[in-house]
């Protein structure tokens, strides 16, 4: 079984303006083979996400117009124009719909559902993205339209401002992503408005990015971020957001929004593997968007210098959205026509300064979350993510069905780079149930290829071992398919892949098929889609896990636990003693110094290529 969701790093698409002109010309033959005598573009199976939908096939014809001058495209941008004119826009307030603090007044707006009453809750972003669609078409379909229809084109665009800014709650779901969104369709119909509106609307955008987005960001991994449904970060709704930034810096020049996309863009570095494979967040913790976000990884990967293409995406969703039938949609046509326009290729290289939250070389990645502890570990093409045993999620060792990860104090980190080596030293307080204070020290080692991790602690009683991760994934070809196998690894003890036994409720099985997201969703407090996906995970009792004991002859007084991921099964040798510098980890590869904390409290590390005395 392979993820639905995640099939190929994005920058795989090719982006040159004769790839872009075939997309067009996609478009161009569907819709025109679909136009209806009314002038609908929508698609025929298309249920929700309906009232921007044919406006934004609209844009995208004018678009292609522009880039061919097709003979066939004027009649149908003009005919497709008046249809939603006539057709989809509405005045009178759905029945039902929770969130208006204006009743009764006449503005317009998009429905997520046409008929009234049927699903309200989506109105707000389905006019947020009407409007989007309105002003691109303003601008793609420029030249086609005579003044009379371009005022009322213009008309409707900033009456869907008013309603989205005045007559409802603003971002009424909490997703920024939505937000951010309507925040870019104000600075974009600023621009088409007299001079005194369009500044008035330009300022209105600004305070409602400033008051109501950026300053209720949360903060994760040392990142303040515009939250999604509740949570710091999405894997989904994350980079659309990224897009939004982007295209907000692109419209309006505005350093705000360069600087938050910086932030948000180097979070998601730190997050994804280097295969482009992520796990988590509020909303989808395993869905990823495809197009809707091509533009802010490629617009910010160049800015950050990182290679954020390799996210690997929805690539169902490839080039624009699509119905339940495979055809053409026209919900987030925007951002095809906003991906076009941006002519600047993809950064492809990855960042090689140390990143507090990630260690990366080749092939390896560790991710860690908040606390400094793993979430990710990607080596030897197999993707590990954290553990579970009696509702303790993380990679660490265990005394007593007590997991140690969590910080009790400070966390201290120290990175270094030795030749092709790379590494990482995590130090941080722990308590177990026994309320005493144990110092943890975690040290990550990797050549681009294998990845050493060395859990050292004060001697733990009875018995002990490291939780070392579930295998989760196996990447094949840009794809990820389901594991629950035990991968290449090694250990200086002895090492098991347990699994949770069949008559144990709020387990997860890693030889199953339902993922991650599944058994989460199945967790969760509320229905799916809805519900927080991480919180549902939080609910999991155990999981498969990878279970490595302490290595022998550890110095006295220590408990020392070492694992080998990637790249060949032979026995790993680890032998650690104290010396005048520290303590002293020699493994095949390496020779490492945990030194003692320096006058700031920080842990020393130095580390050489090859196992020296």
């Amino acid at each position: 079984m392979h993820l639905p969701h995640q099939r190929g790093s994005l920058h795989d698409l090719a982006d040159d303006p004769a790839a872009y002109d075939a997309v067009l010309a996609e478009v161009v033959g569907q819709a025109l083979a679909r136009l209806t005598a009314e002038g609908s573009l929508e698609n025929p199976a298309a249920i929700e996400d309906i009232g921007d939908t044919s406006l934004g096939i609209t844009s995208l014809l004018g678009l292609a117009w522009q880039r061919t001058k097709d003979p066939r495209l004027p009649e149908a941008v003009l005919r497709s124009l008046r249809f939603h004119l006539r057709e989809r826009v509405f005045t009178e307030d759905n029945p039902g719909y929770p969130n208006l603090t204006v009743r009764n007044s006449g503005l317009p707006y998009a429905r997520y559902v046409l008929a009234p009453g049927a699903h309200p809750i989506g109105d707000w972003p389905s006019t947020v993205w009407a409007l989007l669609q309105a002003v691109n078409t303003v601008e793609t379909a420029d030249g086609l339209l005579d003044d009379e229809l371009r005022y009322e084109l213009v008309e409707l665009a900033r009456g869907y401002w008013s309603w989205l800014t005045e007559a409802t709650v603003f971002n009424p779901q909490e997703a920024a992503n939505q937000a951010i969104g309507c925040v870019v369709g104000g600075l974009m119909l600023a621009r088409h408005l007299p001079s005194g509106e369009g500044e008035s609307v330009r300022k209105r955008a600004m305070d409602l990015y400033l008051n109501e987005i950026r300053a209720r960001r949360i903060r994760d991994r040392g990142a303040a971020l515009p939250p999604e449904h509740g949570g710091a970060y999405d894997n989904n709704y994350g980079p659309i957001s990224l897009s939004f930034l982007a295209q907000a810096h692109r419209v309006s020049g505005e350093e705000v929004f360069a600087e938050d996309g910086d932030v948000l863009a180097r979070y998601i570095d730190a997050r994804l593997c280097g295969s482009g494979f992520d796990i988590g967040g509020p909303r989808y913790s395993e869905q990823h968007s495809a197009f809707e976000a091509v533009l802010g990884l490629r617009y910010f990967g160049r800015r950050t210098g990182a290679d954020l293409g390799r996210y690997s995406g929805d690539t169902r969703w490839g080039r624009h959205a699509v119905g339940p039938d495979g055809g053409v949609d026209g919900h987030f046509a925007f951002m095809l026509v906003w991906q076009i326009q941006d002519t600047g290729g993809w950064h492809r290289t990855p960042r090689t300064e140390p990143v507090c939250h990630q260690l990366r070389a080749g092939t390896v990645t560790v991710s860690f979350d908040d606390r400094m502890t793993p979430s990710v570990i990607e080596a030897g093409g197999t993707v590990l993510v954290a553990a579970a045993v009696e509702r303790q999620h993380g990679f660490g060792p265990v005394t007593d069905g007590f997991l140690l990860c969590r910080p009790m104090g400070a966390v201290r980190v120290r990175d270094h780079r030795s030749g092709d080596l790379a590494a990482k030293l995590v130090s941080k307080p722990v308590v177990g149930r026994d309320h005493v204070l144990r110092h943890l020290q975690s040290l990550y080692v990797t050549d681009g290829t294998r990845l050493w991790m060395t859990v050292v602690v004060e001697r733990l009683d009875g018995e002990r071992y490291l939780l070392a991760g579930m295998p989760y994934v196996v990447a094949e070809g840009g794809r990820f398919r389901r594991t629950g196998d035990l991968p290449p690894v090694a250990s200086a003890g002895d090492m098991r892949l347990t699994h949770p036994r069949a008559d144990v409720t709020d387990c997860f099985d890693a030889r199953h098929d339902v993922t991650q997201q599944q058994a989460a969703f199945a967790l969760a407090l509320d229905p799916r889609g809805y519900g927080n996906p991480d919180e549902g995970w939080s609910h999991v009792r155990a999981t498969t896990a990878l279970e490595a004991g302490p290595a022998p002859d550890a110095p006295e007084g220590l408990d020392v636990f070492a694992v080998r991921y990637g790249a060949g099964t032979e026995p790993l040798s680890v032998i650690c003693e104290h010396s005048p510098e520290g303590l002293t980890v020699r493994t095949e590869a390496f020779t490492a110094v945990l030194g003692g904390p320096d006058a700031h409290g920080e842990p020393e590390l130095t580390l050489v290529r090859g196992a020296r005395r």
